[in-house]
């Protein structure tokens, strides 16, 4: 079965292991998209090292968890935000993330996935993709 938004089934599994207490979790399948995801989750320290399995098929991602994250998700829709937007704390950042310096926002930008705080230190903006903190 091939789902209708690999990403937030990918952040799902995530949450889902990091409530039961895991210490891992297997993503299937894989993508770009969701490896640039957790390599800034991985930055910023919500998750540990992660690998590509390679299966013959889509290929599978697993996740070393770190029992640091309290919500993790996909943003739908996807918000295009300016550069401007991103300076301000407009609604959405207040919908997302539970405090002001808690929690990054995951931006999908024309220089790759990053946190919004990279974004707005790089002056650029992107669409909004995901959420964790």
């Amino acid at each position: 079965m091939v789902s209708a938004d690999p990403l937030a089934n990918a952040l799902a599994t995530i949450y889902n292991n990091e409530m039961r207490g895991n210490r891992e979790a297997l993503i299937t399948p894989s993508s770009k998209l969701i490896a640039s995801v957790l390599r800034v989750m991985q930055k910023y320290g919500y998750i540990g090292e992660f690998e590509h399995i390679d299966d013959g098929r889509w290929g599978k991602l697993k996740v070393q968890l770190l029992g640091r994250i309290n919500r993790c998700g996909a943003i739908k829709p996807r918000h295009p935000v300016k550069y401007v937007e991103l300076l301000r704390t407009p609604d959405w950042m207040k919908k997302y993330l539970p405090s002001r310096d808690i929690g990054i926002l995951i931006l999908s930008t024309p220089q790759g996935a990053m946190s919004h705080v990279e974004a707005i230190r790089r002056r650029i903006g992107g669409v909004l993709i995901a959420y964790v903190y």
